[in-house]
């Protein structure tokens, strides 16, 4: 029954956990699992007592194996696939506008949209055991959708040879080239994403909320309308509460209290 329900949401603290629940479909992202992933993210959007959102799977063996190619088996209707690509590329998008910090734990295999998922994300923290592909071009499928997060979040020469070859590359790979922020022996990872997510729920919600946001405007913009973008949110920051509590806390060597 692992696969009864195929998205388990928890809270702890300023912690919500969104964890695929597919193991025996490689958690695959079944139309059923974006619908609800998307719907999950939109419900926590509001709630700036949650600061992080971690994405993470059931079972060790993989991550997530991208599309559930059961569902393009056969001859699959032309409007199903198309709502399907949707529903990926809608995903995608609502995690990076997501206010949250979402963060992925890597533990096995992430292929396609699962490595697509991975680079969506804001960081992502890996298994040394973990393994990496944009496999498509083995089965006769470009990696269409995945190479857009993918060749955002890598050069694009590094981008270009995981879409051309389909290997599976390992987690060093995938760490030097910038996929992973960080790599970590199994038995080790829920104690390094723990002090991660730490580290940044101990920081102003308004801060994070906004400071998401002015990253994903500016990284958009060439240089000059960067800085343009950024200027007025850095007055809007800087005039913020939490902003004067904070330098008022530094002058006066406390640690600050944060509205949330």
């Amino acid at each position: 029954m692992a696969d009864a329900e195929p998205l388990l949401v928890s809270e702890a603290g300023a912690c919500a956990t969104l964890t695929l629940n597919r193991p025996a479909n490689g958690n695959s992202l079944s139309m059923g699992l974006v619908q609800a992933l998307t719907g999950a993210l939109a419900a926590l959007a509001p709630r700036e007592d949650i600061k992080v959102i971690v994405i993470r799977a059931a079972g060790s063996r993989i991550f997530s194996a991208g599309h559930d190619l059961n569902e393009f088996a056969g001859d699959p209707d032309p409007a199903f696939l198309a709502a399907d690509f949707a529903g990926i590329a809608g995903l995608m998008q609502a995690i990076m506008a997501q206010p949250q910090i979402v963060v992925a734990r890597v533990e096995g295999v992430a292929t396609a949209a699962g490595l697509e998922l991975v680079t969506a994300c804001d960081l992502a923290l890996a298994a040394t055991t973990a393994r990496f592909a944009l496999p498509g071009v083995n089965i006769g499928f470009w990696c269409h959708t995945p190479q857009v997060a993918v060749s955002r979040t890598v050069g694009p020469k590094q981008a270009m040879e995981l879409l051309v070859t389909g290997r599976l590359y390992p987690a060093e790979h995938a760490l030097r080239i910038g996929l992973v922020n960080g790599l970590h022996p199994p038995d080790e990872l829920d104690a390094a994403l723990d002090a991660l997510v730490a580290t940044i729920c101990a920081k102003a919600s308004s801060v994070l909320r906004a400071g998401k946001a002015s990253f994903r405007a500016q990284a958009a913009l060439p240089v000059a309308a960067a800085y343009a973008e950024v200027q007025g949110r850095a007055l809007a920051n800087i005039t913020h509460p939490d902003a004067r509590e904070g330098v008022a806390a530094f002058l006066e060597k406390r640690d600050p209290n944060w509205l949330i």
